[in-house]
């Protein structure tokens, strides 16, 4: 899965702020539910851990889900160690099932782990695995170049993908679900509105002014 380069916003924010990862995961199976912000690979994901997440302080990490008609920003930040290399993260998403089970079970506290998307084909496919054309792996031909054997489908080439986790960890204790209709949620929350305003409000402003 190729992706442009990565863009940190530059601004008059004191904030520098990462837009480009590649989604968000949710982990219900441990202790704590996990967050995973999703990167292009897991090298990358590996060296964003490195150079920022590592110098956080957890306490003072905050995640922040701002829901907005059927989309969410996630926006996250903490406090660093390393200050001159710190960066802070934002996405925005369609509001699925998986957000909505961790809104509801998350209990006050989460996991935060870094991961990227692997793609996966046949051959490294179990028998139920899904397709992207929502077959399974055993309704593909291993002697037709891996094709669907739905007659009604025209999928060529079984394609997947799976998200590799790193096995780093930091605890979340400051999470916080906002509206965006909330302006005074919105406002008061530093976090939030510094995020909105640099990635979003500031550019409708231009556009008006253009």
């Amino acid at each position: 899965m190729s992706r442009p380069a990565s863009k940190i916003a530059q601004s008059k924010s004191p904030i520098r702020w990462f837009g480009e990862l590649d989604g968000i995961a949710y982990r219900y199976y441990d202790l704590r539910m996990n967050v995973v912000p999703l990167l292009t690979d897991l090298k990358q994901s590996l060296e964003m851990w490195r150079k920022t997440v590592h110098w956080w302080v957890d306490p003072t990490i905050k995640m922040r889900f701002v829901e907005s008609g059927e989309d969410y920003w996630f926006i996250m930040g903490a406090e660093s160690k390393r200050p001159e290399s710190n960066i802070f993260f934002y996405k925005v998403l369609k509001i699925s099932d998986n957000y909505k089970r961790f809104k509801k079970g998350h209990d006050g506290q989460a996991s935060l782990r870094l991961g990227a998307y692997t793609d996966k084909y046949l051959k490294d496919s179990k028998e139920g695995d899904l397709c992207n054309c929502g077959h399974e792996a055993i309704d593909h031909d291993e002697e037709d170049e891996d094709s669907c054997l739905y007659k009604a489908c025209n999928c060529k080439k079984f394609h997947t993908f799976q998200v590799r986790l790193s096995k780093r960890k930091k605890t979340v204790s400051d999470i916080v679900f906002i509206s965006e209709d909330n302006e005074d949620a919105v406002r008061g929350d530093p976090l939030v509105w510094n995020c909105l305003y640099t990635n979003k409000y500031s550019e409708i402003e231009r556009s008006t002014y253009d």
